[in-house]
């Protein structure tokens, strides 16, 4: 009878002590409460009752960051949204050293964010997001380490600017196209007059040519029938007219 109970009792504990791991995963093994070791991906057996054992993904994280408000140092409120992406280094530090080490690490980034825009100017954060990141990843990363969790990357998505400074930015612009366009028009005027001033020079030298110019206007403005001009012109005209209608 007593070999029966031994049989049992080494079915049970072949049964429920076995644990499969996947290649992405680890084993933390706790043997009387205390650590005891890491189990590697495959088939595994721990003892039952006496051994306990955790899985840790070992995979690429990824943290979303909510939109939160952050100020900048010329007190400029902004609203910024960010991306973690994370993994675990060492699966028996972030079992033992931290409860859950997904969501400290998205509250230490939230901390990081609004520490490093908040010294720099609203100019520098629109336009210098990866240097802003790079700041904040190596804040985070310096803490996280000590927890078993390497900190790959950080990105900030999105960068939120208020209603009102977005409408004074869009004044701005407007301002800054009228002033460019008044600009534009003035150098096309300074270009015309100087190339009527070419014209009048050349004409000035050549009196023929004056009077040329003023028979061709007279000629186009003569072409509607219904229009009526009468114009006193100098003596010396007539033999240029002569010519000028011969031809």
């Amino acid at each position: 009878m007593i070999w029966i109970y031994i049989i049992g009792l080494i079915v049970f504990l072949a049964i429920f002590g076995i644990r499969m791991l996947y290649q992405y995963e680890r084993g933390v093994v706790f043997t009387l409460g205390k650590y005891s070791h890491i189990k590697e991906p495959g088939l595994n057996w721990i003892v039952p009752i006496f051994q306990t054992m955790r899985k840790i993904d070992m995979r690429i994280k990824t943290a979303d960051i909510p939109k939160q408000e952050v100020m900048t140092k010329d007190n400029i409120p902004l609203l910024a949204n960010t991306v973690v992406f994370f993994k675990v280094e060492r699966p028996a530090d972030v079992v033992i050293k931290i409860e859950d080490f997904e969501y400290a690490v998205r509250q230490f980034t939230q901390g990081a964010l609004r520490d490093v825009v908040g010294n720099y100017e609203l100019d520098f954060v629109l336009t210098e997001r990866e240097k802003i990141a790079a700041s904040i990843k190596k804040i985070v990363d310096t803490e996280t380490s000590g927890w078993g969790v390497d900190i790959e990357s950080i990105k900030i998505q999105e960068v939120e600017l208020p209603a009102e400074m977005k409408r004074a930015m869009a004044k701005q612009a407007e301002s800054e196209r009228e002033r460019r366009a008044v600009i534009i028009s003035a150098e096309g005027e300074l270009k015309a007059s100087e190339n009527l001033k070419k014209a009048a020079d050349n004409l000035s030298t050549n009196p023929v040519a004056i009077q040329l110019r003023t028979l061709q206007t007279i000629r186009d403005i003569a072409a509607d029938p219904s229009e009526k001009i009468v114009l006193f012109l100098p003596s010396d005209m007539g033999d240029l007219i002569r010519k000028f209608s011969k031809s």
